[in-house]
């Protein structure tokens, strides 16, 4: 078969491996290589995974989320890691997607267990180097502080 099918099946095994995962969250990649023009997607992840905030420069990329089921966060930072913009993605409000401009601070915060999203970014993949890491949130190894620092965005997006 030529069509690579997105159905609830796929769905459904990407976010079995995402709660085995001790990050709490799977990809499932449809491009064939690391080093492909444009890196596709899917990104299975459960409300405790911690998506540190970064940003995309050097290279610069712009990363498009679309979410397939489930209930996701998009938050926009400033540089003193100020929420300047948030939205709830949920496909059931009629809520599907963000496109994030390179540069821009950004994270997700999951709050719905099995969710989904459909990610596409410029290739080809490279790491996020330490200067597209977010200085003032929680380093990933910093699993207290980064329960506490998603307890607080939780809170921002519910006031």
């Amino acid at each position: 078969m030529n069509i690579t099918i997105i159905n609830n099946q796929l769905l459904d095994a990407t976010t079995e491996k995402a709660k085995q995962s001790p990050r709490l969250r799977m990809n499932c990649n449809f491009h064939k290589t690391p080093d492909a023009p444009i890196n596709r997607l899917l990104n299975a992840m459960e409300p405790e995974t911690y998506l540190r905030p970064h940003r995309h420069c050097n290279p610069d990329k712009d990363e498009i989320f679309l979410l397939l089921r489930g209930r996701v966060a998009i938050l926009i930072f400033d540089d003193a890691g100020n929420v300047t913009e948030q939205v709830v993605l949920d496909p059931r409000q009629g809520c599907y997607g963000g496109e994030i401009p390179a540069g821009v601070w950004h994270g997700l915060l999951v709050l719905e267990s099995g969710s989904v999203i459909y990610e596409v970014k410029q290739g080809p993949f490279a790491p996020l180097s330490p200067d597209n890491m977010a200085p003032w949130a929680p380093p990933v190894e910093d699993a207290e502080g980064a329960r506490r620092y998603m307890d607080m965005l939780r809170r921002h997006i519910e006031s």
